[in-house]
């Protein structure tokens, strides 16, 4: 049972307070990891100290905006400063801005970039080392199907998540021999707080229905349950993937 388990694993999840953070949290609490969760509200930190009173010695947190440099180095320094080591580190902070392409301002692209992308790619380069030191470290990348191919709108969007898609294959080669995993997960719509504003169009949700085979939008437990299962040793054998959690979306081809 110890490939099924995450039991005292150090896992370090930004974006951890809502949505598939959120539930990416709640999995890895239930399945003994040790979390440090990363977001910018404290109070809604505190909502999950409340939810969970007795995981409160496995719990930890940082007040942090990932898309500035500060951010990110105030939450390595405390990772560092708290831990050792880190066996599980999940990219999974985003924004997005759902607009036409030529419609996009410079401060716009940058944000999503600086949020979605930049955040990763300098938090794996920061925490490498305490990756390495696990012995076993794993990374798991929150894409998108956005990544994948062609949306709607949201074109930046879809450019930091192909590139994030890029990233985590060449790392996957790269640190191979450091031990270090990783692996990419792209949902399709998942019922997650940066989704409603369009799934609550009536029209446009079942234009989404009409494209996936399965006939429904996701639930953010279902793409915690494909992170946690990548983070165990049970897929010790699995690196550089993108796995698509979107109900047979990339499938459906007619």
């Amino acid at each position: 049972m110890e490939l099924w388990s995450l039991k005292n694993k150090k896992a370090l999840i930004t974006g951890g307070t809502k949505g598939i953070g959120l539930a990416i949290v709640e999995e890895f609490l239930a399945l003994g990891a040790e979390i440090h969760v990363a977001a910018r509200n404290e109070n809604d930190f505190q909502k999950i100290l409340e939810k969970n009173p007795g995981d409160r010695s496995r719990l930890f947190f940082t007040a942090c905006d990932l898309s500035k440099a500060e951010g990110r180095l105030k939450l390595t320094d405390n990772i560092k400063s708290h831990w050792q080591k880190l066996d599980i580190l999940v990219n999974n902070v985003g924004t997005n801005i759902r607009k036409k392409a030529i419609e996009y301002s410079a401060e716009e692209f940058d944000k999503i970039f600086r949020t979605n992308l930049i955040s990763a790619f300098e938090l794996s380069m920061s925490l490498h080392d305490y990756l390495k030191a696990s012995g076993d470290g794993c990374i798991v990348n929150i894409s998108s199907v956005a990544g994948l191919g062609h949306m709607k709108t949201g074109l930046v969007y879809g450019m930091t998540k192909a590139a994030m898609n890029q990233m985590t294959a060449n790392l996957a080669v790269e640190w191979a021999g450091d031990n270090i995993r990783v692996n990419a997960i792209a949902p399709w719509y998942i019922q997650t707080p940066l989704a409603e504003q369009v799934l609550k169009n009536k029209d446009y949700l079942q234009e989404i229905l009409a494209r996936t085979p399965m006939k429904r939008v996701g639930k953010p437990s279902e793409v915690a349950a494909l992170a946690a299962f990548l983070a165990m040793p049970a897929s010790s054998y699995i690196t550089g993937q993108c796995i698509a959690v979107d109900g047979g979306f990339i499938a459906n081809r007619f």
